[in-house]
Protein backbone atom coordinates (compact mmCIF):
# COMPACT_ATOMS: atom_id res chain seq x y z
CA UNK A 1 0.00 0.00 0.00
CA UNK A 2 1.16 3.90 -0.49
CA UNK A 3 -1.81 5.43 -1.81
CA UNK A 4 -3.34 7.75 0.43
CA UNK A 5 -7.63 6.86 -0.63
CA UNK A 6 -7.00 3.50 -1.78
CA UNK A 7 -5.06 2.65 2.48
CA UNK A 8 -8.46 4.75 3.88
CA UNK A 9 -10.58 2.42 1.96
CA UNK A 10 -9.13 -1.13 2.65
CA UNK A 11 -8.22 0.36 6.51
CA UNK A 12 -12.16 0.93 6.86
CA UNK A 13 -12.28 -3.53 6.08
CA UNK A 14 -10.48 -3.62 9.35
CA UNK A 15 -7.42 -6.19 8.11
CA UNK A 16 -5.05 -7.19 10.75
CA UNK A 17 -2.24 -6.30 8.96
CA UNK A 18 -1.46 -3.71 6.15
CA UNK A 19 2.08 -3.86 4.40
CA UNK A 20 4.40 -1.19 2.78
CA UNK A 21 7.15 -2.20 0.45
CA UNK A 22 10.55 -0.34 1.33
CA UNK A 23 12.45 -1.44 -1.48
CA UNK A 24 13.05 0.73 -3.94
CA UNK A 25 13.83 -1.97 -7.14
CA UNK A 26 9.56 -3.07 -6.64
CA UNK A 27 7.11 -1.46 -8.16
CA UNK A 28 4.97 -1.19 -4.98
CA UNK A 29 8.14 1.10 -3.14
CA UNK A 30 5.84 3.59 -0.85
CA UNK A 31 8.76 6.09 -2.28
CA UNK A 32 7.19 9.84 -1.67
CA UNK A 33 3.70 8.80 -1.42
CA UNK A 34 3.36 7.96 2.32
CA UNK A 35 1.59 10.18 4.12
CA UNK A 36 3.39 9.95 7.67
CA UNK A 37 0.28 11.57 9.82
CA UNK A 38 -1.99 8.70 8.35
CA UNK A 39 0.06 5.62 8.75
CA UNK A 40 0.48 6.66 13.11
CA UNK A 41 -3.12 7.46 13.08
CA UNK A 42 -4.09 4.20 12.49
CA UNK A 43 -5.85 1.65 14.98
CA UNK A 44 -4.11 -0.89 17.37
CA UNK A 45 -5.91 -3.32 15.43
CA UNK A 46 -4.34 -3.16 12.10
CA UNK A 47 -0.73 -3.62 12.68
CA UNK A 48 1.69 -2.07 9.62
CA UNK A 49 4.29 -4.12 8.35
CA UNK A 50 7.50 -2.57 7.06
CA UNK A 51 9.15 -4.88 4.08
CA UNK A 52 12.35 -4.54 3.52
CA UNK A 53 14.58 -6.29 1.05
CA UNK A 54 18.55 -6.64 2.21
CA UNK A 55 18.77 -3.53 4.05
CA UNK A 56 21.12 -1.88 6.40
CA UNK A 57 19.79 -1.54 10.23
CA UNK A 58 20.10 2.09 10.01
CA UNK A 59 17.45 2.41 7.13
CA UNK A 60 15.38 0.01 8.72
CA UNK A 61 15.20 1.76 12.14
CA UNK A 62 14.97 4.83 10.51
CA UNK A 63 11.35 4.18 8.52
CA UNK A 64 10.39 2.43 11.92
CA UNK A 65 10.25 5.03 13.81
CA UNK A 66 9.09 7.02 11.28
CA UNK A 67 5.86 5.42 10.41
CA UNK A 68 5.72 3.63 13.62
CA UNK A 69 5.79 0.29 11.80
CA UNK A 70 4.66 -2.30 14.26
CA UNK A 71 6.92 -5.13 12.40
CA UNK A 72 9.60 -5.39 10.35
CA UNK A 73 9.58 -8.32 7.14
CA UNK A 74 12.86 -9.04 5.92
CA UNK A 75 12.45 -10.79 2.49
CA UNK A 76 16.02 -10.99 2.12
CA UNK A 77 18.80 -13.17 2.61
CA UNK A 78 18.94 -11.42 6.36
CA UNK A 79 20.94 -13.85 8.50
CA UNK A 80 20.37 -14.98 11.76
CA UNK A 81 22.44 -12.93 13.64
CA UNK A 82 21.12 -9.70 11.63
CA UNK A 83 17.20 -10.66 12.98
CA UNK A 84 18.48 -10.95 16.31
CA UNK A 85 20.34 -7.89 15.98
CA UNK A 86 16.84 -5.81 15.00
CA UNK A 87 14.99 -8.05 17.73
CA UNK A 88 17.40 -6.74 20.58
CA UNK A 89 16.41 -3.22 19.18
CA UNK A 90 12.36 -4.04 19.96
CA UNK A 91 11.43 -4.51 16.89
CA UNK A 92 9.01 -7.23 15.40
CA UNK A 93 9.95 -9.69 13.18
CA UNK A 94 8.83 -11.44 9.93
CA UNK A 95 11.50 -13.50 8.14
CA UNK A 96 9.68 -14.62 4.68
CA UNK A 97 11.31 -17.48 3.00
CA UNK A 98 11.18 -18.47 -1.00
CA UNK A 99 9.73 -21.79 -0.96
CA UNK A 100 10.69 -24.18 -3.57
CA UNK A 101 10.23 -28.25 -3.85
CA UNK A 102 14.01 -28.12 -2.62
CA UNK A 103 13.34 -25.92 0.76
CA UNK A 104 15.30 -27.01 3.42
CA UNK A 105 13.51 -26.35 6.81
CA UNK A 106 15.96 -26.84 8.81
CA UNK A 107 17.66 -23.62 7.69
CA UNK A 108 14.71 -22.20 9.80
CA UNK A 109 15.90 -23.28 13.05
CA UNK A 110 18.69 -20.15 14.01
CA UNK A 111 16.50 -18.30 12.82
CA UNK A 112 13.55 -19.13 15.48
CA UNK A 113 14.51 -17.54 18.93
CA UNK A 114 15.18 -14.11 17.31
CA UNK A 115 11.54 -13.65 14.66
CA UNK A 116 7.60 -13.65 16.06
CA UNK A 117 6.50 -14.99 12.44
CA UNK A 118 7.68 -16.94 9.64
CA UNK A 119 6.48 -15.93 6.04
CA UNK A 120 6.59 -18.73 3.15
CA UNK A 121 6.28 -17.07 -0.51
CA UNK A 122 6.94 -18.55 -3.59
CA UNK A 123 10.30 -18.62 -4.94
CA UNK A 124 10.09 -17.16 -7.93
CA UNK A 125 11.81 -14.70 -10.86
CA UNK A 126 11.28 -11.61 -8.61
CA UNK A 127 11.86 -11.41 -4.53
CA UNK A 128 8.33 -10.89 -3.92
CA UNK A 129 4.79 -10.54 -5.74
CA UNK A 130 5.13 -13.38 -7.84
CA UNK A 131 1.52 -14.01 -8.10
CA UNK A 132 1.71 -17.84 -8.41
CA UNK A 133 1.18 -20.53 -5.22
CA UNK A 134 3.96 -22.99 -4.28
CA UNK A 135 2.80 -26.67 -3.84
CA UNK A 136 1.62 -25.96 -0.25
CA UNK A 137 2.01 -29.93 0.36
CA UNK A 138 5.51 -29.02 0.79
CA UNK A 139 4.62 -27.01 4.18
CA UNK A 140 4.33 -30.72 5.73
CA UNK A 141 7.91 -30.66 6.55
CA UNK A 142 7.67 -27.81 8.21
CA UNK A 143 7.47 -28.67 12.30
CA UNK A 144 4.73 -26.61 13.03
CA UNK A 145 6.17 -25.01 16.16
CA UNK A 146 6.05 -21.09 14.90
CA UNK A 147 3.16 -19.46 13.14
CA UNK A 148 3.52 -18.24 10.15
CA UNK A 149 2.43 -15.77 6.88
CA UNK A 150 1.10 -17.72 3.97
CA UNK A 151 1.77 -15.71 0.55
CA UNK A 152 1.56 -16.31 -3.12
CA UNK A 153 -0.44 -16.43 -5.50
CA UNK A 154 -3.65 -16.70 -2.64
CA UNK A 155 -7.03 -15.32 -4.48
CA UNK A 156 -10.50 -15.52 -4.18
CA UNK A 157 -10.47 -18.94 -6.27
CA UNK A 158 -8.16 -21.08 -3.96
CA UNK A 159 -8.45 -19.63 -0.66
CA UNK A 160 -10.55 -22.48 0.17
CA UNK A 161 -7.80 -25.10 -0.22
CA UNK A 162 -5.76 -22.98 2.22
CA UNK A 163 -8.83 -23.04 5.07
CA UNK A 164 -8.85 -26.82 4.76
CA UNK A 165 -4.71 -27.08 5.59
CA UNK A 166 -6.16 -27.15 9.32
CA UNK A 167 -3.08 -29.00 10.25
CA UNK A 168 -0.96 -25.94 9.70
CA UNK A 169 -0.53 -23.29 11.77
CA UNK A 170 -1.24 -20.50 9.58
CA UNK A 171 -1.09 -17.32 11.35
CA UNK A 172 -2.69 -14.89 8.64
CA UNK A 173 -2.98 -14.85 4.49
CA UNK A 174 -0.56 -12.07 2.97
CA UNK A 175 -2.74 -11.44 0.03
CA UNK A 176 -1.40 -8.82 -2.61
CA UNK A 177 -1.15 -8.88 -6.44
CA UNK A 178 -4.23 -11.35 -7.34
CA UNK A 179 -5.73 -8.54 -5.01
CA UNK A 180 -4.41 -5.36 -7.06
CA UNK A 181 -5.78 -3.08 -10.03
CA UNK A 182 -2.52 -1.62 -9.94
CA UNK A 183 0.94 -2.29 -8.20
CA UNK A 184 0.20 -0.91 -4.96
CA UNK A 185 -3.30 -0.41 -5.33
CA UNK A 186 -5.66 -2.72 -3.91
CA UNK A 187 -9.28 -4.02 -5.60
CA UNK A 188 -11.38 -3.01 -1.98
CA UNK A 189 -14.55 -5.45 -3.07
CA UNK A 190 -12.28 -8.31 -3.78
CA UNK A 191 -10.68 -7.94 -0.30
CA UNK A 192 -14.09 -7.89 1.07
CA UNK A 193 -15.00 -11.05 -0.31
CA UNK A 194 -11.67 -12.39 1.00
CA UNK A 195 -12.25 -11.40 4.40
CA UNK A 196 -16.17 -13.08 3.95
CA UNK A 197 -14.74 -16.18 3.48
CA UNK A 198 -11.73 -16.26 5.53
CA UNK A 199 -12.90 -14.34 8.91
CA UNK A 200 -16.82 -14.34 8.42
CA UNK A 201 -18.09 -13.64 12.02
CA UNK A 202 -16.55 -10.11 11.63
CA UNK A 203 -17.76 -9.36 8.34
CA UNK A 204 -21.65 -7.42 8.35
CA UNK A 205 -22.93 -9.93 5.08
Amino acid sequence: MRETENIREVLALQPDYMGFIFYEKSSRFVGEELEEELLKSFPHTTRKVGVFVNASQSYILENVRKYNLDYVQLHGEELPDFCKSLKLKGLNIIKAFSVDASFNFAKLHNYKPHCDYFLFDTKGEKIGGNGVPFDWSILKKYDNEKPFFLAGGIDLSNVAQVLEMTYLRIHALDVNSRFEDRPAHKNVSQLHELIKLVKPEEVEL
